[in-house]
C-alpha cells in the first residue's frame, strides 16, 4: 500500500512540477516579448518567439479552440481517475508528464484572452525547423513516448513470465 501511495505521489508531483515550470516560463516570455517578437537564444539553433496559439499543436484547427479545452480537461480527468490503478513508477512518471502538460495548456485556455475556455496557448520555443511550442507540449510528447516504452517493456516482461503453453 505504501508503494502504491508513492506511485500516485510521483504522478502528482511530476504533474505539479510540469505545470509550475510551464506557467513560469510562459509568464516570463509574455512579460518580455511582444506578440510575434523573436530573440536568439542559441545562435543558429534556438529562438524565443512569442506566439498565441488558438488551435492545437502546430497551430492546426484554430477555429475550434473549445474542442481542445474539452480534450485537455478530459485527458487530465482520465489520468486522475485511472491513477489509483497505476502500479509502475515508470507509468506514473509518464502519465504525470502528460497530466502536467495537459493541465498547463488547459490553464492557458481557461485564463488567457480572448475568452474563458477559448484562451490562446502561449508558445515560445522556436527551433526554426519545427513549429513553435512550449514546455507543456514537450511534456505531453515526452510522457507519451515514455508511456509507450514502459508499456512495451511491461508487455515483454509479462510474456516472459507466462508459463510455457499458456
Amino acid at each position: 500500500m505504501r508503494s502504491h501511495r508513492r506511485t500516485i505521489v510521483l504522478l502528482l508531483v511530476t504533474a505539479a512540477v510540469v505545470v509550475a515550470l510551464d506557467q513560469i516560463t510562459k509568464a516570463i516570455v509574455v512579460s518580455r516579448l511582444r506578440d510575434g517578437e523573436s530573440v536568439r537564444a542559441l545562435d543558429g539553433v534556438l529562438h524565443w518567439t512569442l506566439q498565441r496559439n488558438p488551435g492545437s499543436a502546430f497551430g492546426l484547427f484554430q477555429h475550434i479552440p473549445i474542442v481542445f479545452t474539452i480534450l485537455s480537461a478530459g485527458i487530465a480527468l482520465g489520468i486522475l481517475v485511472a491513477s489509483p490503478r497505476i502500479r509502475a513508477r515508470a507509468t506514473a512518471f509518464s502519465l504525470g508528464l502528460v497530466l502536467g502538460g495537459a493541465a498547463g495548456n488547459l490553464i492557458d485556455r481557461i485564463v488567457r484572452p480572448p475568452a474563458v475556455f477559448r484562451g490562446h496557448v502561449i508558445d515560445f520555443i522556436d527551433f526554426r525547423v519545427w513549429p513553435v511550442f512550449n514546455l507543456a507540449d514537450s511534456a505531453v510528447v515526452v510522457g507519451a513516448i515514455l508511456l509507450a516504452i514502459a508499456s512495451t517493456i511491461a508487455d515483454r516482461r509479462a510474456k516472459t513470465d507466462e508459463p510455457a503453453g499458456a
